[in-house]
């Protein structure tokens, strides 16, 4: 079921006003239809299936129903030993860093009674575990990492009242489905069960059907909603850092954010990049932690301009007003192409999401259009280009061409 209901103000949706009076400060003037639509149900306990554009306002939408929980709840569970009454599962550490900042200004007002804890890989486990003690209202985990908690003795999961799986479609997916299995094992039959993405593919759809009871369906995806513009341009082989380096320099976007597809890669372009005046930082899996802390921090804060990442930026980060988002690799899944793109445009800002394609990634990007729906105009770089031999009419598919009359040996007829 999707439900309809608009609100208008945080308040009708039933939110205290401490709550409100946060939100207020924080300048959020009306609840997003992300928001509107799922809140009223969060309080209520019921289990939600929440799809809606990136940068749409649904860490809020779980964030503050939970803390109201916590705020009116006495004798919280966390607070009679090493448990944890909210659970957050995250794909990557920078999302748990982020989402449990989030939780804490949220909560900025209620700080002396609810406690949040971020847990996630990289880093040393010891000062987790010392925040650990005594347990916590709400933990924004990484799966290994809260594992690895659980396995010390540092955390039980067995009073979580509430599970949220932010990302759920790449927390569904094939590469967390072992450790989603164990820490399910350990969580409590009985307890609420709330689904956020950007993306729902089917297959996705079908895995969370075990984990919800009787859920409300909320999807708002819509791309004539979104205040991000696409656009694809061709380019011929061999010249993606060319036409890269040009659009920078030409434009003189204020922040740009490159997505490649392997680490080695974000490396390679960088060095290129650089030759030809443009400075930039990369960020990818083997930066350390600390490292990779630095860098989205100068990013966000503006100081570093240009950023080349692998797709551990591609999900659920909140870079505030950055302008365009560049594929230089094309995604292998198109879910992850959007998740990418939605970096820009977020919270209402214009943004533009760009591809370079050449005659390898063409039909690749034909998949990606009609697996999310919508069509763009192939366009080309004054001075860049396409030549004749890798015109879009080359890269569509040819047609079997037909064998000219008279040519080849006959069949013999075969006996009846």
């Amino acid at each position: 079921m999707t439900d309809n209901t608009q609100q208008t103000t945080f308040a009708e949706l039933g939110l205290i006003p401490t709550l409100v009076e946060r939100l207020e400060a924080l300048e959020y003037s009306q609840p997003t239809p992300i928001q509107s639509h799922t809140i009223p149900h969060v309080l209520e306990g019921r289990d939600i299936v929440g799809g809606a554009n990136t940068g749409s306002g649904k860490t809020a939408a779980f964030a503050l129903p939970i803390l109201q929980k916590v705020y009116q709840q006495e004798n919280s569970a966390s607070r009679r030993g090493n448990y944890v009454s909210h659970l957050i599962l995250v794909p990557t550490r920078e999302l748990a860093s982020q989402v449990a900042y989030n939780v804490k200004s949220y909560s900025y007002h209620l700080r002396d009674k609810i406690k949040t804890v971020a847990v996630f890989g990289g880093v040393s486990v010891n000062p987790q575990m010392l925040a650990l003690r005594g347990g916590a209202d709400v933990i924004v985990a990484t799966p290994g990492r809260l594992l690895d908690l659980v396995s010390s003795n540092a955390i039980k999961l067995d009073q979580v009242q509430t599970l949220v799986l932010d990302e759920a479609d790449r927390m569904l997916s094939l590469g967390f489905t072992e450790e989603l299995n164990k820490i399910l094992a350990l969580l409590p039959e009985q307890k609420q069960t709330l689904l956020f993405s950007a993306t729902f593919p089917d297959k996705v759809t079908n895995l969370s059907q075990g984990l919800l009871n009787n859920p409300v369906e909320v999807q708002l995806q819509s791309a004539e909603a979104s205040t991000l513009v696409q656009r694809v341009f061709s380019v011929n082989k061999g010249q993606k850092t060319a036409v890269l380096a040009h659009l920078i320099k030409q434009h003189q976007w204020r922040q740009t954010l490159i997505f490649v597809n392997a680490k080695n890669a974000c490396n390679h372009l960088a060095q290129k990049l650089s030759k030809r005046g443009i400075t930039v930082e990369v960020f990818h899996g083997d930066k350390g932690q600390g490292a990779r802390t630095r860098v989205l921090e100068g990013f966000k804060s503006g100081e570093i301009q240009v950023l080349i990442a692998t797709d551990i930026a591609a999900r659920g980060l909140d870079i505030e007003k950055l302008p365009v988002v560049i594929n230089f690799d094309l995604p292998r899944s198109p879910a992850d192409y959007m998740h990418r793109i939605g970096r820009s445009g977020r919270a209402g800002e214009v943004g533009l999401g760009l591809s370079l394609i050449d005659f390898d990634d063409y039909h690749h990007f034909k998949v990606i259009e009609k697996k999310n729906k919508f069509q763009l105009e192939r366009e080309q770089v004054k001075g860049f280009e396409v030549e004749d031999d890798q015109s879009e009419a080359y890269f569509a598919p040819m047609k079997p061409r037909a064998k000219p009359a008279g040519t080849g040996k006959k069949k013999k007829k075969r006996n009846q």
